[in-house]
């Protein structure tokens, strides 16, 4: 991955890979054009292989929208790759996110990775249109008419959800036959969707780092079901991370922005935080857990935080 001349030790370590999340919380008004640029070109310089966001439509915590944020950030960086995890794509019509994602390809000129998702049955489907049954059947579905639309010249589709007869969709994705395709989820069946129909399996950062190693034994054991070369499948994990020379002040930090983002208490043992050894440990637990790519999500004072887990953190691991 190219860096630039002050590249961090900490953006490959032995086969693990680092990304980092673009900041999307941003209250209303507050968005600061120059800090986002700034934060994106550290980024790159620190040589983090790439940067992503993560949908939230309806939530308390004011959530920037993923594709939005993504065509911003492919204007501000030249080498950063870009990805949503995950996107809940039967929240979505197929067509038209296939044409968005189509188009940030190759806006970014092939630099794009997209994650989907079911996003689970506690949803309020009504704001979308979209009744709670047959979720698994759309989300399926929603998946082939967005292949089709990539990788099809004309496009005749017949669906329980949705129909198209010799339609066309131009241009398709830069990269072929499309952008990286990474899946979410927790159910076993997700686990075996995502290798049966995806590029790698992306952990949630919901998800206790001892789940996640469960999840990935299940991966590794459904692509040998299936035959897959593993080592053509990625396993990524996203990790919401503090570090503090003071390390209880790091835990309150992540305890509270958790329970802002996500509406609810007692999810900070998802979490790494602490002193810098504290977060080098759980971060080597996450990649002992069979993560190859681990994506650092801190939630507050995130370009501060970015320097210090790649001056204080990552060396750590070598």
């Amino acid at each position: 991955m190219p860096a630039g001349p002050d590249a961090g030790r900490g953006a490959t370590v032995g086969c693990v890979r680092f990304a980092i999340s673009i900041p999307q919380l941003i209250a209303d008004g507050a968005f600061d054009p120059a800090a986002f640029r700034h934060h994106l070109a550290r980024a790159e310089a620190l040589g983090f292989e790439s940067a992503w966001t993560q949908e939230q439509v309806l939530g308390a915590a004011p959530t920037l929208g993923p594709i939005e944020t993504l065509t911003y950030a492919a204007a501000c960086t030249e080498r950063l790759r870009l990805g949503c995890a995950v996107f809940v794509t039967p929240l979505h019509v197929p067509v038209h996110l296939a044409k968005s994602v189509a188009t940030l390809d190759q806006l970014s000129r092939g630099r794009l990775e997209i994650g989907v998702g079911t996003g689970g049955r506690g949803r309020m489907f009504s704001a979308f249109g979209v009744g709670p049954g047959g979720l698994v059947a759309r989300f399926n579905e929603g998946l082939r008419l967005m292949k089709a639309c990539w990788t099809e010249p004309r496009i005749t589709f017949e669906g329980r959800f949705w129909q198209l007869e010799d339609a066309a969709m131009e241009p398709k994705p830069f990269q072929k036959p499309y952008p990286p395709l990474w899946f979410g989820g927790n159910h076993p069946d997700a686990l075996r969707r995502a290798v049966r129909h995806g590029d790698g399996f992306f952990g949630a950062g919901s998800t206790e780092t001892g789940r996640f190693a469960e999840q990935v034994r299940l991966v590794r054991e459904a692509l040998a079901e299936e035959g897959r070369d593993p080592g053509g499948f990625g396993i990524a994990k996203r990790v919401y991370i503090a570090v503090d020379d003071d390390g209880a002040r790091a835990r309150r930090d992540i305890d509270a922005a958790l329970e802002r983002l996500y509406g609810r208490t007692g999810l900070a043992p998802v979490a790494v935080a602490g002193t810098p050894e504290a977060c080098a440990r759980g971060l080597r637990e996450v990649a002992d857990a069979g993560a190859q790519m681990i994506l650092l999500n801190p939630l507050s004072e995130e370009t501060t935080q970015m320097e210090r887990l790649a001056a204080d953190v990552l060396p750590r691991l070598s």
